[in-house]
């Protein structure tokens, strides 16, 4: 799985899109994530630091996976741009 930053990683959708017009699915799918270990929460626990979550988007369309982490604050803003390119794509297939 590759990490991307969140534009190399629209950009890829797209292209995951544009590859799976005629036949195929991307599948995408969105969970919080503190990308460390279990071990590594356990001991900021004990320390009693604060854990910073992100939001973990991941993409395949059976044959590539890609993936980015992105901060809660600017979430809703990427979410937005992800939404807009999947209506995009499905109003391009219906048509």
């Amino acid at each position: 799985m590759v990490l991307l930053q969140a534009d190399p990683f629209l950009s890829e959708l797209t292209n995951m899109y544009e590859r799976s017009t005629e036949k195929g699915s991307v599948w995408v799918t969105m969970k919080r994530s503190s990308m460390k270990c279990q071990a590594r929460l356990k001991k900021m626990a004990n320390k009693g630091e604060e854990v910073e979550y992100r939001c973990l988007v991941r993409a395949t369309d059976g044959k590539k996976n890609i993936s980015t982490a992105t901060l809660l604050q600017v979430l809703a803003v990427f979410i937005a741009r992800v939404c807009n390119e999947i209506m995009t794509r499905l109003k391009k297939r219906l048509n």
